[in-house]
């Protein structure tokens, strides 16, 4: 199916159609789900005399007065009357056309918005043609849009694609009737109401979404996701995956390589490390591929539950990876693997971006060989030169951060053909219950859900930027204790736009106020060698202040930092803040964070920025943080690069969608067991080629 403008292939697209593809309108059943942003309401006509000011109305009167004026800049001025009061209609940027049609003696039907002016009442730049004809039945659609693509040339195609289009049902009736909330029209019939609603409908359940047409599409849409995400999981469940069970490099006198690495561990798990494991192992003994969510709150003890998953892989015989998203933190699980594994026979590969091409050929040739057991990198790990010898466990850290395509070419490095590596990605932002149920429905999710025992609650005050003096003399108490801070700042350089206090002037400032104190820079624009050289002194304890940007936001551990504080917080998204938080309160000491704000100009912060610094004072809990996070900002800071930019929920809200989610869960394995060539057909109308998003 095209649209009425698709060209043959190979003639070049007029600049409407490229708008078109642009926009995603590849398809007929594209077009019909292009819905309006707003309408406007051209059914009827209305008496000057009765509109107010402030009104978006249509009439119809005789042009008395059309004028070219050149006083203060040139503009056509126009009187027109409609026999109850008159209205000048005002153009700035006018043509030849608008001249000839708005002659004095025409009669014209005008709409705009009416106010007041020094003429009377006016109307700038309204809509106009000439009067006659029927008025519409229907109101106006007005779509979303973009450069070259009119909004008549949008409503013909749109109205075109909706004639076209296979609107065929595709949910069985008894599911309609029986299962769904309320019970509501035909497709067909819910997308021609919402492109063309009739002018008694309240514009409030259009508005809001919760008029029964509305209802019947985001019902549609969540069904398509839950089959969609049920098509994914049955994929893989036919795949095959290394059955990673017993030990290849210990005798059968020797205990396994788990069990000397929980053995030479200097803690105890916690139980819900202890859970969470028993649940990956479960996974990696199947030869279907793993496909696991490891979330937990800031220093819950992820990295040790993959460690253990890296040492069941290698005692098995095959090469574990795993890839994070900055130097930083690959760095940080470098040195922490390093220091549990080594010491048991294990050899770890390190590869990044900045290495010396000598380190990176002895690297290369280790993972080539198998003697490394063990990859720990960033982005690195997925290049075409790296080749894995058995790679059958692939781990991704703050797997947000990456990509789809990222994932899905780590993954390919196995080199058995017919067989998949387990996969487990962690991240340190729990995932809200309704995106769980939806985003991520495809996945097994584990939580750790207690802190390590040792952790002391983190203490978070508010505080005016204009008493950055006391936060100071609270650095120097804590240095004088023998603690450590970190102070972060939201951009590296000084703005025009945005009058900001930058990490450099900032670290100028501390070193002048704590004379004799160590005080280091890091940011994202140094060498990496210069990062490591800063992160080393500090992790050393050399260094008392670690002036930042968020580039220390995850991975970064250092127990006797005490003090977070947290340079015009406001600017922060929400999850940010918590994960910044979460760099202190990693020993035994009491810790503490600061949220500096400025309000600049404005006489008080704005909403978001109250509620995200409420919150965090209320609560040091990262579920219930997510959960608020959601509230504010919706699913897509949870989801990252999950779906490459392309939303896969266009018209459902998870908190107000709640009811259809639920009939959604319940009825699409149904459908997909006993209809499953209509459950094909519904996920391809819905997600296309969104679909492909899932497999990652």
């Amino acid at each position: 199916m095209t649209t009425p403008s698709a060209p043959p292939p190979n003639k070049p697209l007029s600049v409407p159609a490229k708008a078109m593809r642009k926009l995603g309108l590849d398809r007929d059943i594209d077009l019909a789900l292009h819905l309006p942003l707003r309408y406007e309401d051209e059914t009827r006509i209305v008496r000057l005399v009765n509109a107010r000011d402030g009104e978006v109305v249509q009439f119809e009167g005789e042009v008395v007065y059309s004028e070219i004026s050149i006083r203060s800049r040139r503009q056509l001025l126009v009187t027109v009357d409609d026999g109850s009061d008159t209205c000048v209609l005002r153009f700035l940027n006018f043509y030849p056309s608008h001249q000839k049609t708005l002659s004095v003696g025409a009669r014209v039907r005008v709409r705009g918005e009416l106010r007041g002016g020094f003429l009377g009442r006016e109307m700038m730049h309204p809509h106009f043609k000439l009067a006659g004809g029927e008025l519409p039945g229907a109101l106006t659609p007005v779509y979303p849009t973009s450069a070259g693509l009119p909004q008549v040339y949008l409503r013909k195609a749109v109205l075109s694609g909706l004639a076209r289009a296979d609107l065929s049902e595709t949910i069985p009736a008894p599911f309609l009737s029986q299962n769904m909330p309320q019970r509501m029209s035909s497709l067909r019939e819910a997308l021609q109401f919402l492109h063309h609603p009739t002018p008694d409908v309240a514009l409030q359940t259009l508005e809001d979404r919760s008029h029964p047409a509305w209802q019947r599409l985001k019902a549609e849409e969540l069904l398509a996701q839950q089959i969609s995400q049920l098509q994914a999981r049955r994929v893989r469940a036919a795949m095959r995956a290394p059955a990673l069970k017993g030990s290849v490099l210990r005798g059968a006198q020797q205990p396994s390589l788990h069990a000397q690495l929980l053995e030479s561990l200097p803690f105890k798990l916690t139980a819900a490390q202890q859970r969470v494991g028993t649940e990956i192992d479960a996974d990696l003994v199947k030869n279907v591929p793993m496909h696991r969510l490891l979330q937990g709150d800031v220093g819950a003890g992820k990295t040790v539950v993959a460690a253990l998953a890296a040492s069941r892989c290698i005692d098995a015989g095959w090469q574990c990876a795993l890839m994070a998203p900055t130097e930083i933190l690959a760095d940080q699980h470098f040195r922490k693997l390093l220091s549990w594994l080594e010491p048991l026979g294990i050899k770890t590969a390190w590869l990044t971006g900045s290495q010396k091409p000598k380190m990176r050929r002895e690297m290369l040739a280790l993972i080539e060989s198998g003697e490394a057991g063990l990859v720990i990198g960033t982005h690195a790990v997925i290049q075409d030169k790296v080749k894995f010898k058995n790679l059958a466990l692939t781990i991704i850290d703050e797997q947000h951060r990456f990509g789809v395509a990222q994932r899905l070419a780590l993954r390919s490095k196995m080199t058995d053909d017919g067989q998949e590596p387990h996969l487990l990605m962690m991240t340190a932002t729990p995932i809200p219950r309704t995106l769980a149920m939806s985003y991520y429905a495809d996945l097994d999710v584990s939580t750790l859900d207690e802190l390590p025992p040792g952790r002391t609650p983190i203490v978070t005050k508010v505080v005016n930027d204009a008493r950055r003096d006391e936060v100071v003399a609270r650095i120097q108490a804590q240095i004088a204790e023998g603690r450590q801070i970190y102070w972060v700042c939201p951009l590296i350089e000084e703005s025009e736009s945005i009058d900001l206090v930058n990490a450099t002037q900032t670290h100028e400032d501390l070193s002048a106020a704590l004379p004799g104190v160590g005080v280091g820079l890091l940011h994202s624009r140094m060498p990496v060698a210069e990062k490591k050289a800063v992160m080393s002194l500090f992790t050393d304890g050399v260094m008392a202040v670690l002036v930042s940007t968020t580039v220390i936001e995850v991975g970064v551990d250092v127990p006797n930092a005490s003090l977070m504080v947290i340079e015009h917080a406001e600017r922060f998204g929400l999850s940010q803040l918590h994960q910044l938080r979460g760099r202190v309160g990693r020993g035994a000491a009491a810790s503490a964070c600061v949220l500096l704000y400025s309000t600049g100009d404005a006489p008080r912060l704005g909403e978001v920025a109250r509620a995200r610094l409420k919150a965090m004072v209320e609560t040091n809990d990262g579920f219930e943080i997510a959960r608020r996070d959601l509230e504010i900002r919706g699913p897509g800071e949870f989801l990252g690069a999950r779906q490459s930019g392309a939303a896969m929920l266009r018209f459902a809200d998870l908190e107000t969608d709640a009811a259809l989610l639920a009939w959604a869960r319940e009825v699409a394995p149904l459908i997909l067991n006993q209809y499953p060539e209509l459950a094909e057909r519904h996920v391809l109308r819905w997600m296309g080629s969104k679909a492909e998003f899932l497999k990652a």
